[in-house]
């Protein structure tokens, strides 16, 4: 038995979709969008920091070249949670093909693994994750891109 509330919710559904599944995916992109601003974080302290680090003056100054060498590779790495559950948003939801978002993830995951395991380094496979996130960035746009068209129709014909 539906009450008047799931009624309600039924009717205002937009193309399939529950308002509560384009609440959850409306918050999913904006937790990809802070995680983009923590990789320009990121860019930009390894910008700062390797350019004060490389100055005569602070040569021998360890806090700058542990900022420059480790506090990029840590931003870059708190977005890695915050990508994991766009992805199983994006898989819950559909918004792109299912073996797409297994490559990226299974990919980054593994250079990562990799390059942390044999190669005791981690940059290659940090920038996997990069790429992940803005793919991720796209996905949403499109989805968005798509209901903004669909209600733009619809508006058209009435």
């Amino acid at each position: 038995m539906t009450t008047v509330s799931d009624q309600s919710l039924q009717n205002k559904s937009q193309h399939g979709f529950a308002p509560l599944a384009i609440a959850r995916i409306k918050g999913a992109q904006r937790a990809n969008q802070i995680a983009i601003y923590l990789i320009y974080a990121a860019i930009f302290a390894f910008m700062v920091f390797g350019t004060i680090a490389s100055i005569k003056a602070f040569h021998d100054n360890q806090l700058l070249y542990q900022l420059f060498y480790n506090l990029p590779y840590v931003l870059v790495a708190l977005t890695i949670p915050i990508t994991i559950y766009d992805a199983l948003v994006i898989y819950r939801y559909r918004l792109n093909q299912p073996s797409m978002i297994a490559m990226s993830i299974g990919v980054s995951t593994v250079i990562l693994l990799g390059g942390l395991l044999f190669a005791d380094t981690a940059w290659l496979g940090l920038s996997c994750w990069l790429g992940v996130a803005f793919l991720f960035k796209v996905s949403f746009k499109r989805f968005f891109n798509f209901l903004d068209a669909e209600e733009a129709e619809i508006a058209e014909e009435v």
